[in-house]
């Protein structure tokens, strides 16, 4: 199933119910007196996420959801029923926002989270509010408020702890294919990747992590350029980012010059127009396709890779394809992400 990750929809809270005027008629009771019930509150709308989705597509098919009205009140004080609450499921890591005032509602992490996003209306009151010692008959009561309709824009964000990073071709999806059961579509050719894919990579019993593989960014990426930034948002939740380089790119269309280096800064330079946090977070140099050349000049061009950008942090040289070197990176990256975890347990 092909990911959607943004999504408008239309939630409509149930409108209260009105107040009712009555009078007790009884037999012995000539002047009963006024036993009108109030209406029943509206029903709510709420957004729960479930971590059993992980697409938004549903919403091309339904776009509105409308709680239950509440009843209106009736004789003998009888109250009436309040309107059913609408839960909708969506994926864990979607954002909602209201579209009319820009503003963040909530943010959905956790399975079972439920988030209000429109409140029912409250029920009217029956006429037996209004009486008093110079209106023993009232006739008056009050209309169910109105329930809250908002139009909301969904976005989902997807939750890793690991994201790859890198332009087209670079080997993303074929090093998602090595460390875990994805699989993610791979061909000899730029743009592979159309939509994020999700792999589970199990260390061992009780030990894995979730990692994640964007499609490919090229210069212009913030602006639109290729398949744009629209799917940079999914390496935001990350902890840690792997820059996958290719150590020695074929030439294609929108790029027929870019070295290793320079696509590794041109990749930092989108990361910091897009969202500067992204730029700050830890990642580590990845050099992939080692495979192709003899082993040790792939060694000599990565490390000369490695000192023209003036690298600092952890490099590697792989070979996705092969899986030379990417059980290693993996054992590693468990290790930091357990030194994470036990932090704010300390």
């Amino acid at each position: 199933m092909k990911l959607v990750d943004e999504a408008e929809i239309t939630v409509i809270a149930g409108n209260g119910g009105h107040g009712c005027v009555g009078f007790r008629r009884e037999k012995f009771i000539p002047l009963g007196g006024p036993d009108g019930g109030d209406g029943g509150d509206g029903g709510d709308v709420w957004l729960q996420a479930d971590e059993n989705l992980n697409t938004l597509v549903d919403f091309r098919h339904q776009r509105m959801f409308r709680a239950q009205r509440g009843e209106n009140g009736m004789g003998s004080q009888k109250y009436g029923k309040g309107g059913e609450d609408t839960v909708v499921k969506v994926p864990v890591g979607t954002v909602v926002t209201n579209v009319a005032t820009d503003e963040v509602i909530g943010d959905l992490t956790r399975h079972g989270e439920r988030l209000l996003v429109a409140r029912g209306g409250k029920g009217g009151l029956g006429n037996m509010h209004f009486k008093s010692s110079v209106n023993r008959t009232p006739r008056q009561f009050t209309p169910g408020s109105e329930g809250e309709e908002r139009l909301l824009q969904l976005e989902l964000k997807l939750l890793a702890d690991v994201g790859l990073l890198g332009f087209p071709n670079a080997g993303k999806s074929t090093f998602v294919r090595a460390v875990s059961a994805a699989t993610p579509k791979v061909a000899d050719y730029p743009f592979t990747t159309l939509y994020p894919n999700l792999g589970v990579v199990s260390i061992e019993a009780g030990r894995s992590f979730v990692i994640a593989d964007i499609p490919g960014l090229i210069e212009g990426a913030a602006d639109g350029a290729g398949l744009g930034a629209q799917f940079l948002r999914h390496l935001q939740r990350t902890r840690l980012l792997l820059h996958l380089v290719d150590i020695a790119p074929l030439a294609y269309e929108g790029d027929e010059s870019l070295s290793p280096a320079d696509q590794v800064r041109a990749l930092e330079r989108e990361l910091e127009r897009h969202d500067p946090e992204l730029l700050q977070k830890p990642r580590w140099l990845v050099l992939n396709k080692a495979d192709l050349l003899p082993p040790d000049e792939a060694q000599a061009l990565a490390e000369s890779i490695v000192a023209e950008l003036g690298w600092t942090g952890p490099w590697y040289l792989v070979s996705a394809i092969g899986r030379e070197g990417t059980r290693q990176i993996m054992l590693e990256v468990q290790s930091y992400l357990d030194r994470l975890r036990e932090e704010p347990a300390e």
